[in-house]
């Protein structure tokens, strides 16, 4: 069973979409997304159905048509240059996308029955977070958490960690829900790497990183894999973490989380053995790489 849950670029193609997790995958229920790349064809359309729908650029931008109204997502170079437009669309809503030429979109999904307004969140309003300090230093774009986007089920967020620091750490988990205290989620990790801003590779450079998880109570998992751009590693429960940024290579993934309880909440429980690590960050400073923005 080991990287049962690892899903190579292009393993989940479908219907003209690089990738596709949705309830098809056994034993996953509550998450969903879908890549776009543009260079597999024009317009996209994803027809009305029971899920809610965040539009998040990954590099260029696109146009995006739902009910009769056209947003414009201004997009950005790529992951690693800072916050992009979002744009959230209710459940059994259709809409059509048209990316940019050489663009990458993800469209992250959760089922559900609940109505919410479409909204358009702009790049200058995406609540931005540093986690952690020194080696542990990564920065958070928090557009799907519950204080910035009004959705019924899902959370999420995009994180860029520079190269050779750890994120997704310490391992921690979301497999039982206890209120107040941990979530049930499932989450999904979508990966895109780099070589790191501001260093000169080799043509022969391949950007790449790690990702871990571990058995909890709440089931068997065993992954711990070398992670490319447009891989996807889903996370049904377990510990999981670190998620490593090699040396030289910037790593970005887009989380997406929901779950079966009754509020939408991400509440998480840190590893015993590795809960003090918090501790240490009080006499370090956040990587002084931080932020990446679209002006470096």
């Amino acid at each position: 069973m080991t990287n049962e849950w690892v899903f190579p670029t292009g393993s989940l193609a479908r219907d003209g979409f690089e990738s596709v997790v949705d309830a098809s995958i056994p034993g996953w229920r509550h998450t969903g997304l879908y890549i776009v790349d543009s260079r597999d064809g024009g317009a996209h359309v994803l027809a009305a159905a029971a899920e809610e729908r965040i539009v998040v650029p990954l590099s260029g931008s696109c146009a995006v048509v739902v009910e009769d109204q056209t947003f414009e997502l201004g997009g950005r170079q790529s992951p690693f240059h800072g916050p992009t437009d979002t744009l959230y669309v209710p459940t059994n809503t259709s809409m059509t996308i048209t990316p940019s030429a050489g663009a990458r979109i993800a469209i992250a999904s959760a089922p559900t029955t609940v109505a919410k307004p479409i909204q358009f969140i702009s790049a200058s309003n995406v609540p931005i977070e540093y986690r952690g300090a020194g080696n542990a230093s990564r920065q958070v774009h928090n557009f799907g958490r519950p204080e910035a986007l009004d959705a019924d089920r899902f959370i999420v967020v995009e994180v860029i960690t520079p190269g050779g620091n750890w994120s997704s750490y310490p391992r921690h988990k979301h497999d039982e829900y206890r209120a107040g205290v941990e979530s049930n989620l499932e989450e999904i990790y979508y990966f895109e790497a780099a070589v790191e801003r501001g260093v000169v590779a080799s043509d022969l450079a391949e950007p790449f990183g790690f990702i871990q998880t571990t058995a909890s109570d709440a089931g068997a998992i065993d992954t711990l894999a070398e992670v490319h751009t447009g891989d996807v590693v889903l996370v049904p429960h377990g510990w999981h973490g670190p998620a490593v940024a090699a040396p030289g290579f910037d790593l970005y993934y887009l989380n997406v989380m929901a779950g079966p309880d009754p509020d939408r909440t991400w509440l998480i429980v840190d590893e015993p053995s590795q809960a003090w690590i918090r501790t240490t960050w009080d006499n370090q400073t956040v990587d002084p790489r931080l932020p990446y923005t679209a002006e470096q």
